[in-house]
């Protein structure tokens, strides 16, 4: 036992001897990355920055099985890509009281919140504290994070921003303008700094880049061409503004989108596969359809983006292979569900027409072509867009056929065919509905400043699909496209239909958050409802 003491404390000796860094290192676990070692090697602010991207537009891998797509599901395939008129749902949740009927679910409009708002916050948060200020990470941080969270101030209004990030027990909510205001400010400076670096030719994090491989020229482009956007949404509200912002982004040396190289996309990068929502809710859970508005459109103008667009509609099995499809222009026959119905006819819904989405098909943030109509509209507007009204609004379409593997040569036929949207008809056992063409306008960029403007969001709505939420959010802001209504509200908002989501139940839990969103309808300036209009839907 006594010699046992000895070399315990002989052990002890030699232990206090050792120099201080071999003690770090003993007790240093060799497997683990320290913080430092991960900054050096980018992995620790890579991850936010990938982990930031994948929150834009809700999106995951293979890994992620179907969670995020559920997800998506209820933030946005469920509310804006119906309300913004790309589909129909194969389905009457809770008895058709949904939001596809005007009626908003809790816990959907809780989804919507969490993975346009929540999801980008913690890993943007956690880029403003472990960057070390360097101006390019922070720069463009604030891009994705503007990316993100304008899709929540475009579904409820009123926002955190400006405190966001500190240590507050209740962040207040900002007014839209002021949401708005900020977002062109902090805009333009984490434009001029990725300028600087993307002229001495500064890739920032490629590794960890799944849109653009590090590529800050193409930042650029995406992040000007977001500012045009958004300037262009508050073109009722503050046409001043939207004006300033608009001719900042198209005269920008780097300037803005103008070829399919250019748009911004959630596919293969990173070393990730990223996978399509929207194909699991068409397949696997047969319920994401095309609309009746599409029908309406696609079919009447005879477009060719209809078979890249959607599938055939298929024979109902149960029902004597019988096809409930109308005869289109390329020989196929293609059906759309009627919008907000409260009907169990999943058989027959089921067999209609299919997006013609894969699931490697790309996520895409904005195409170059929505830019092509962005710039249209302004140049309507006597703004300098660098290009007359109707050059870029044809060249909207050529680049949007092209985007879709359309031959040029049909671009000149199309524009001037004189087509128009047609009726839209389904007869099937024991159900029939009609309902007249949303309008009657062509293709040909003609007539007064307002029937111009209703063509080129028309071809823009069908150029951005399907990318609902802004589809609805232009809807909103414009009027156009003309949609179909539901057939069934169930939330009593008449013929304007959804203007914004109301707020959900947790953001009223405690005293200090119904205070806090007491001011933030102040700030709204109506009632907590769908049917109140935000600040920039201000068209008379």
């Amino acid at each position: 036992m006594k010699n046992n003491y000895i070399y315990i404390f002989l052990i002890g000796i030699l232990v206090l001897s050792l120099p201080a860094c071999d003690f770090e290192k003993i007790n240093t676990n060799e497997f683990e990355m320290t913080e430092e070692q991960g900054k050096l090697d980018g992995f620790i602010l890579g991850g936010s920055f990938l982990a930031m991207q994948k929150a834009v537009t809700i999106v995951g891998t293979q890994a992620d099985d179907k969670d995020i797509i559920n997800q998506y599901q209820i933030s946005y395939n469920l509310s804006a890509d119906v309300w913004g008129g790309y589909f129909g749902q194969n389905n009457n949740w809770n008895a058709g009281n949904n939001n596809t009927t005007n009626f908003l679910i809790d816990a959907w409009i809780s989804a919507s919140y969490k993975n346009t708002y929540m999801a980008a916050f913690t890993p943007w948060k956690k880029i403003q504290e472990k960057s070390d200020n360097i101006a390019e990470y922070i720069a463009l941080s604030q891009v994705l994070k503007i990316s993100a969270w304008s899709k929540t101030t475009d579904m409820f209004g009123p926002i955190p921003y400006k405190k966001a990030g500190e240590v507050l027990m209740v962040v207040p909510y900002d007014s839209q303008q002021d949401v708005y205001t900020s977002f062109f400010e902090d805009l333009e400076k984490a434009i001029n700094v990725l300028t600087e670096k993307a002229d001495q030719g500064v890739k920032i994090l490629p590794r960890f880049d799944a849109v653009y491989a590090g590529n800050t020229t193409q930042w650029v482009k995406y992040a000007n061409s977001l500012m045009l956007r958004l300037a262009m949404r508050i073109r009722y509200a503050d046409p001043e503004l939207a004006k300033k912002y608009a001719e900042m982004a198209v005269s920008h040396p780097i300037g803005v989108m103008v070829n399919a190289a250019d748009e911004a996309k959630m596919g293969d990068g990173a070393g990730y596969s990223f996978v399509n929502n929207i194909e699991t809710l068409a397949n696997q859970y047969a319920e994401c359809r095309m609309s009746s508005s599409m029908f309406s459109y696609l079919l009447g103008y005879q477009d060719p983006r209809l078979s890249a667009y959607f599938k055939p509609s298929e024979n109902d099995k149960n029902n004597g292979d019988k096809n409930y499809g109308v005869l289109a222009f390329d020989k196929k026959l293609y059906q759309g569900i009627p919008t907000g119905h409260v009907d169990d006819n999943n058989d027959i819904y089921k067999t209609f027409s299919r997006p013609n989405i894969e699931r490697a098909t790309p996520t895409y943030w904005m195409r170059a072509s929505e830019v092509y109509f962005l710039r249209a509209e302004g140049a309507l507007s006597g703004w300098n867009m660098g290009g007359d009204v109707l050059s870029l609004y044809e060249n909207g379409i050529s680049l949007s056929f092209e985007e879709n593997g359309i031959e040029a040569s049909k671009v000149d036929s199309y524009i001037n065919s004189g087509n128009e949207p047609i009726n839209y008809s389904i007869n099937a056992e024991g159900y029939n509905y009609n309902a007249a063409a949303p309008t009657s306008a062509t293709v040909a960029l003609n007539g007064d400043k307002e029937a111009k403007l209703e063509k080129i969001m028309i071809q823009k709505w069908i150029a951005m699909y399907p990318n609902g939420q802004e589809a609805w959010s232009e809807w909103r802001r414009t009027g156009y496209p003309k949609l179909h209504r539901v057939i069934k509200d169930m939330g009593n908002l008449g013929v304007n239909g959804v203007r914004r989501m109301n707020y959900p139940a947790s953001a009223y839990q405690s005293a200090e958050d119904k205070l806090n969103i007491q001011e933030a309808l102040k700030m709204l300036g109506g009632e907590d409802r769908p049917s109140t209009k935000l600040w920039w839907d201000a068209k008379k």
